[in-house]
């Protein structure tokens, strides 16, 4: 597969495919811009909890990188799988889950996906067909290639999408999962979130190859380099991994080049990197922004625009308060949900 041609952007050092993506309808950027508001309100508002002290434990925030969850799920059909690491929370609205029910487990209530015992990095929906938020770094790559051999097993078309990070990419286990994947031809799409900075040290610092989407070429797997900061962008690349992995060709690397603008969690005050290099990216890619203007430009009124974004507060506010007056789960959940 050829890969495209690509130059490299002076405001974040990024490698980009040269040419624009396919343009949405009106529709499809309505959505996106929902989707992608409902991910950036959600974690605002658990940012917020998290400081009230009503989130204990670890939180990840995925503000900035929204557009990555939402355009690969456009690209799906029912029946794909989605599993990914600790940032979790967009994911799981991504794939439909419902605010207050992920809120409630943050907060640790009954509510919860998990019913208050798992928090941020242990939450799964069955119906939703996700298949949790993993705190291991990098042990997700190995259950969803697990899911993926499931699908092939069965002799259906179903896709696994495996997410992980440019952290979680030196991990062994990746290269084991890419191996077994490509031996098998198993229909598994690995999904690098490339934020530039994992845990808080550069790529450049950390990887010895920073173009992740080569990271399968001694396995025959194609990768691609996407702009994660364009909801367009990720679907058309969506698109091609998922036709590819359901024709039966084997597995597929996406690396979405995308920007956090929050730290690695909330204990992290980020001092590896400048105030400014984050405020450049979110003046000048971040997605959210991107389809507004588009929407704008096709003259979609400032007023219809605000309306959507008080709708999405809304959702959000409502689920900030089941999560803080729904009941804690009883002492006798301890002994449920275990396996001897």
């Amino acid at each position: 597969m050829a890969a495209p041609k690509k130059s490299v952007t002076k405001e974040t050092g990024q490698e980009k495919a040269n040419g624009s993506p396919p343009e949405f309808t009106r529709q499809q950027e309505l959505s996106a811009l929902r989707d992608m508001l409902l991910i950036r309100r959600f974690e605002e508002k658990a940012g917020q909890l998290y400081g009230m002290g009503a989130i204990g434990g670890f939180c990840h925030l995925y503000i900035g990188q929204e557009a990555i969850v939402v355009g690969m799920q456009m690209a799906l059909k029912n029946g794909d799988q989605v599993i990914t690491g600790y940032r979790d929370h967009g994911h799981m609205l991504a794939c439909g889950m419902e605010a207050k029910g992920v809120m409630a487990e943050l907060t640790g209530r009954h509510g919860g996906y998990s019913k208050g015992k798992g928090g941020s990095m242990h939450m799964f929906s069955k119906e939703k067909n996700f298949f949790g938020g993993h705190g291991i770094v990098g042990a997700q790559v190995s259950l969803g290639t697990g899911l993926a051999f499931a699908n092939r097993y069965r002799g259906n078309d179903h896709v696994s999408l495996a997410y992980f990070g440019d952290g979680a990419s030196n991990q062994g286990q990746v290269y084991e999962s890419f191996n077994m994947a490509e031996l098998w031809k198993l229909p598994v799409i690995y999904i690098i979130e490339n934020n530039r900075y994992a845990m808080g040290t550069s790529v450049t610092r950390a990887s010895a190859q920073t173009d992740f989407s080569k990271r399968g070429i001694s396995f025959n797997i194609p990768g691609k380099q996407v702009d994660g900061m364009d909801v367009r962008a990720v679907k058309a690349a969506g698109d091609e991994a998922v036709a590819w992995c359901r024709a039966g060709n084997g597995p597929y690397i996406l690396e979405m080049q995308t920007y956090r603008y929050r730290g690695h969690s909330m204990s992290d005050p980020a001092k590896y990197r400048t105030r400014e290099e984050v405020e450049k990216v979110r003046q000048d890619q971040d997605p959210i922004e991107q389809v507004r203007n588009r929407l704008l430009a096709a003259k979609m009124s400032e007023q219809d625009l605000k309306a959507i974004d008080a709708e999405v507060r809304e959702i959000v506010n409502a689920s900030a308060d089941f999560a803080q007056h729904d009941p804690e789960p009883d002492a006798s959940e301890l002994w449920t949900d275990v396996y001897r």
